[in-house]
This record gives C-alpha cells, sequence and structure tokens, in this order.
C-alpha cells in the first residue's frame, strides 16, 4: 500500500514546506507516501469555473482506476484523532493498493472530482486556507500511524 497526496499548487512559504517535508519524512517509517503537485489555474485562468475544471482534469490525470480518493473537503467527515486513525487502519486492511489524498485548491474542487471521489474529509468545521491544510493534515496522518502503532506521540 502506499498514500499519494495530491495538491493543486505549490507550497509557498518556507515554514509550511519545511512542516510537510518532517512530516513526509515521519510517515515514510509506515508506508510508502509521495507527493503531486497539480499547477494551480487561478492566476493563468480568471474565470473561476474554469479554473477548477481545469485543475479538476490535472488531478484526474493524477488518479488511477483502482486507487481510493479522498478529498480533503469542509464538507467531509468529522473524525477525533483516534477515530482518523482507525479509518485508516481500516483502509489498510481492506488491501487498497493506493490511497490518494487531495487538497484542493482556493476554489475547492470540479464537480468531476466530487464524483471519482470515494470519500471527504474535514480537519474542521473552521476554514483554512489550502496551504495551511498541508501541515496540519499530514500531522494528523503522522499521528494516526503512531496510534495504530502504540507509540507514545498522542496522549489521550
Amino acid at each position: 500500500m502506499k498514500i499519494s497526496f495530491i495538491l493543486v499548487g505549490k507550497t509557498s512559504t518556507a515554514e509550511i514546506k519545511n512542516l510537510c517535508t518532517d512530516y513526509m519524512n515521519r510517515i515514510q517509517r509506515y508506508v510508502k507516501i509521495n507527493e503531486l503537485v497539480i499547477e494551480n489555474q487561478g492566476g493563468k485562468i480568471s474565470d473561476i469555473h474554469k479554473a477548477k475544471q481545469k485543475e479538476g482534469e490535472l488531478i484526474l490525470k493524477k488518479i488511477l482506476p483502482g486507487d481510493f480518493v479522498i478529498l480533503l473537503d469542509d464538507k467531509g467527515k468529522e473524525h477525533t484523532s483516534p477515530q482518523f486513525a482507525a479509518y485508516i487502519e481500516n483502509l489498510f486492511n481492506q488491501s487498497l493498493k493506493n490511497i490518494c489524498f487531495i487538497v484542493g485548491g482556493a476554489y475547492g474542487f470540479s464537480d468531476e472530482v466530487y464524483q471519482r471521489a470515494n470519500a471527504k474529509v474535514s480537519l474542521s468545521k473552521m476554514t483554512f486556507s489550502h496551504q495551511i491544510v498541508r501541515p496540519l493534515f499530514l500531522e494528523q496522518l503522522y499521528r494516526a500511524f503512531t496510534i495504530i502503532n502504540n507509540e507514545p506521540y498522542h496522549h489521550s
């Protein structure tokens, strides 16, 4: 099993990049994870709908037919950290080949990406920038693996 972390737009600040790199390296101890960056279309295409459509096309090109796709979306299901760990463990027990976690651009996802998704996960009822969601999610994914492996990182 492996995880693909698909992002729309490059991470813009060194601090966020460093946090993401740190958590990606930590996660590598448990599972192969790779980052795939889709070019942000918002700066190229002024029409929001067209930008989302183009980003959606680029996202869908990165997903294989057998991939399990989870959107990080404000309309998704919220979990506590232990619940998220159980969710991840359940996915691993299903012997899925690849799980794709996707962070959309500033305007969200196209309808086609929503249709392709197998699930949606929300990190909070609050809205976060698509940049800040990256290290927040990676930290929670790392935390999930430490919970699954009964390691002391998570204190409940």
